[in-house]
């Protein structure tokens, strides 16, 4: 299982939460999906056999939530 997180532009509302974690939760691959609000960042694990951060990443900028930078663990 590998982990990445997310730095975003500051989030402006509580909704956006929902919307990123709802999107990411149904992608086949991803365990947990868990945004940060007042940090603004993502955190995700995720199996990279099925998916990549690259993805997950893509996912989230196309939501309207620009990627700041990744961090892999």
């Amino acid at each position: 299982m590998s982990k990445v997180q997310y730095q975003l532009e500051p989030l402006t509302c509580p909704s956006c939460i929902k919307k990123i974690e709802g999107a990411l939760g149904k992608m086949i691959g991803v365990q947990d999906a868990k945004v940060l609000f007042n940090s603004s960042k993502v955190k995700v694990s995720f199996n990279k056999d099925q998916v990549t951060s690259e993805e997950l990443q893509e996912i989230i900028e196309k939501l309207g939530y620009p990627v700041i930078s990744a961090k892999i663990a």
